[in-house]
């Protein structure tokens, strides 16, 4: 069953038409990763999934677990198990983030009071991605470093367990020590260590240069994005190496992934 598939998708914003013809398939418990320069169109794919108002579908079709969501709500698409790990989240005034975790935990059925005692549960999530109570207990993102800021959406990610799980940029703005810890995360939350038949989550990772990924386990396949639409795709540890070596320019004309196998070496996506 295709988790997400998208159709020959275009998307106006503002009235500029930023995505063109678009296609993508992901299959359950496939992990793809998009990568592309910035303008390209990789955030705008992102919201338009979701569903945001200001991302006007002219064309085509997006389906979620063979459903067309389209036109659907993003309260609606979030529910069905659509997750988001947003590169810039906003800061939420008089919101707590400790509120915002129990509302997370209420909508995946968990029988969590909405107080503002935070569960058992979340609790030892929290610990796990080094959260103090006093983070816990400040308004959501507000005064948050970069790390932090990544983390608390990891943990809310975490809370809601998806089934399809967005990634924009989650190594943007973060130091090593933090992307190790993120990328541990989505790992397990993308059931990396699983046999293959038990992987039932599926994701898509937009990234600028992938070195997160080598933390990441198997990756199932690389799409590089130019001017609102995939150029080319294929073998993650391919693309990125003709990256690294002919620049996005290059992909404008598809170069050839293969042409020196030794560069092969230079990634290595598995730990």
């Amino acid at each position: 069953m295709s988790w997400l598939r998208i159709e020959k998708l275009a998307v106006e914003v503002r009235g500029k038409l930023i995505l063109k013809d678009f296609n993508l398939n992901i299959e359950k418990g496939e992990v793809h990763v998009l990568l592309g320069p910035n303008g390209a169109g990789k955030t705008t794919l992102i919201k338009t999934i979701l569903g945001f108002k200001n991302y006007k579908v002219v064309n085509g079709h997006i389906f979620f677990k063979d459903k067309d969501i389209t036109n659907l709500p993003t309260n609606e698409r979030i529910q069905m198990g659509i997750g988001v790990l947003f590169q810039h989240p906003p800061a939420i005034n008089g919101l707590k983030l400790s509120k915002l975790l129990t509302v997370c935990s209420e909508k995946r059925g968990n029988n969590t009071e909405c107080t503002d005692e935070l569960s058992s549960d979340i609790q030892q999530l929290a610990t796990r991605l080094k959260f103090s109570p006093e983070y816990i207990n400040r308004d959501v993102n507000l005064g948050f470093s970069g790390g932090e800021v990544k983390r608390s959406e990891i943990l809310q990610m975490m809370v809601l367990k998806p089934d399809l799980l967005l990634f924009d940029e989650p190594d943007s703005g973060v130091d090593v020590e933090n992307v190790e810890l993120i990328a541990k995360i989505m790992r397990e939350l993308l059931d990396r260590d699983k046999i293959p038949s038990k992987q039932g989550k599926s994701g898509l990772i937009i990234t600028h240069l992938g070195y997160i990924l080598k933390f990441l386990g198997h990756i199932t396949r690389a799409h590089i994005m130019m001017d609102g639409t995939i150029t080319c795709s294929g073998d993650p540890a391919l693309i990125i190496n003709s990256i690294m070596k002919n620049g996005f320019e290059a992909c404008r004309e598809c170069v050839s992934c293969v042409e020196n196998s030794s560069l092969l070496k230079e990634v290595d996506f598995t730990l």
